[in-house]
């Protein structure tokens, strides 16, 4: 399962947005901060990247008119993200098919106890996670 969903995942947003996961999940963190706006450090936080992959990403998502990168104005060492309205739009159309996707193939296969249990289990690994650092 580890496996299989996320690439199921992957493909099929892929074939519907042309977005890979972690495009998605940078666009979609763009698209929930205060003016749609975040640091490079952040973001990769929230994406759970390296800097070095999100810088990837983002020179990719602005040639695509999806974000732009530029200096924060408030401290020059730092570059900053910004979801354009057409990254807003983009996301805002992805976001739907996506949901649907893993409604499909995680809650619609699992009866209300087991997405308890699954809750359960998930977030004792991760606290687990933590605890190890």
């Amino acid at each position: 399962m580890i496996m299989e969903l996320p690439a199921a995942l992957e493909s099929d947003l892929q074939r519907t947005t042309g977005l890979t996961t972690f495009e998605y999940l940078v666009l979609a963190n763009l698209s929930e901060a205060d003016d749609r706006t975040l640091r490079m450090s952040e973001l990769a936080s929230r994406a759970n990247s390296s800097l070095s992959r999100l810088s990837h990403v983002v020179r990719r998502l602005a040639a695509n008119g999806l974000v732009v990168k530029r200096v924060c104005a408030e401290d020059g060492r730092v570059s900053v993200v910004e979801l354009t309205k057409a990254g807003l739009r983009r996301v805002s159309a992805a976001a739907p098919l996506h949901v649907a996707k893993v409604r499909e193939l995680v809650v619609e296969s699992l009866t209300k106890a087991d997405l308890i249990r699954l809750g359960r289990a998930a977030q004792a690994i991760t606290d687990r996670i933590a605890e190890s650092g």
